[in-house]
């Protein structure tokens, strides 16, 4: 440990949106700060310190409303910070975010960053709105700085007064994390890997392919996307559909409808949680993401950088990712009938589809590339402390 170092915390609720949302990131920190990493899940936790070569501090939290809990959490979190006293708190996800910013508060934090990558808030109604609009404004009290990470997301909290103006900055040209363009890469894959890939689940090797990765839960549009989906087969029964990602059945459940086509339908494929998402980014002709919010979403990067064009819902993030015609199509959020069209246009036009292919990974480079993002973030730390 080196003691001339300035000591960085960072907080997430649960260790996968460090492994995930900030892959690499806190091993590059600890070249410029003593680094700790502060999660839910200790032996999860504690191997993600082992690969990333930093410190962490298991804290229990959990994503679901447990105020008992998150008063327990911000207790022993405050303690911990009075001790180590470091420079920086920096937290991600709302819970880590409430929870992490009073406790660094509270222990005389100087500099407490919070990192908005999306708001629970938005698809909310009632009760339960006006709970996550308090405690977001609660969050953002405490915070000395904001980062939303998209433009939409910076705009939305200025319109509903969640903060004032001076907390709130973007790093660089938004994302979390940015994207390695290196790990996410086309050629890493010969037509030999997507043949033996499309053979082992079962996919027909001449099928235009969509897929969708990320968590299957309503707010990501799926109920939509397998309505789309079995609409256009009707018609085009050259197409198959790969969904790869988590049901969550407790937080945001599908439809039973859509439960029964996903487990039913011949051309729906559903490969479950994988660490690694690029040999099936690979395989795949186009992404589908029509979720309903996001912050800065990593799956429409990675799908880019893979060479994919994306269909995506108009909301923030998505809609500055992606530009319509160019590098994929937008289409409103919660529309059946658009999101057919849109996937019905990628099949029965090969020169737009082409077209919007050639392009999509270069976005991704010029403006999204991994190191770019870590070093505005690093120059704003740096500039937070001088």
């Amino acid at each position: 440990m080196n003691r001339n170092k300035r000591k960085l915390i960072r907080i997430t609720t649960v260790p996968i949106s460090l492994e995930k949302l900030l892959e690499g990131q806190l091993a590059f920190m600890k070249e410029h700060f003593e680094v700790v990493a502060i999660s839910a899940e200790k032996e999860r936790l504690e191997a993600y310190g082992n690969r990333e070569g930093v410190r962490v501090f298991p804290l229990e939290l959990t994503r679901k409303i447990t105020p008992l809990k998150d008063i327990v959490a911000v207790f022993k979190l405050y303690r911990f910070l009075r001790k180590e006293k470091p420079t920086i708190v920096h937290t991600h996800t709302p819970k880590a975010g409430i929870v992490g910013m009073m406790a660094a508060w509270l222990a005389g934090v100087p500099n407490r960053l919070h990192t908005v990558a999306g708001l629970p808030l938005m698809e909310a109604t009632g009760l339960k709105r006006m709970l996550l609009d308090f405690v977001e404004k609660l969050t953002y009290r405490f915070a000395t700085k904001v980062y939303p990470n998209s433009k939409g997301l910076y705009d939305f909290i200025l319109l509903e007064k969640i903060t004032k103006p001076s907390k709130l900055s973007i790093i660089g040209n938004g994302s979390s994390n940015g994207i390695d363009t290196a790990y996410f890469d086309p050629s890493l894959y010969s037509d030999n890997d997507k043949t033996s890939l499309k053979s082992e689940w079962g996919i027909s090797q001449n099928h235009f392919l969509f897929i969708f990765v990320g968590r299957l839960v309503k707010d990501k549009g799926i109920n939509e996307l397998i309505a789309a989906f079995s609409k256009l087969f009707e018609s085009k029964d050259k197409v198959s559909l790969l969904l790869v990602g988590p049901f969550e059945n407790d937080l945001d459940p599908l439809l039973p409808a859509t439960l029964k086509i996903i487990e039913n339908h011949s051309h729906i494929y559903s490969a479950g949680y994988q660490n690694d998402v690029r040999p099936f980014f690979a395989i795949a002709d186009a992404l589908v993401f029509p979720s309903y919010r996001e912050g800065f979403p990593n799956v429409v990067m990675q799908a880019g950088a893979m060479g994919l064009p994306s269909i995506v819902t108009n909301i923030n993030g998505c809609n500055e990712i992606i530009q319509n015609g160019i590098n994929g199509l937008i289409i409103p959020p919660k529309e059946i009938d658009e999101l057919y069209e849109a996937m019905k246009l990628l099949v029965e036009e090969p020169v737009l589809y082409s077209n919007i292919k050639k392009v999509a990974r270069n976005n991704i480079e010029k403006k999204y590339n991994r190191k770019q993002v870590w070093q505005a973030l690093l120059e704003e730390y740096k500039m937070l402390e001088s």
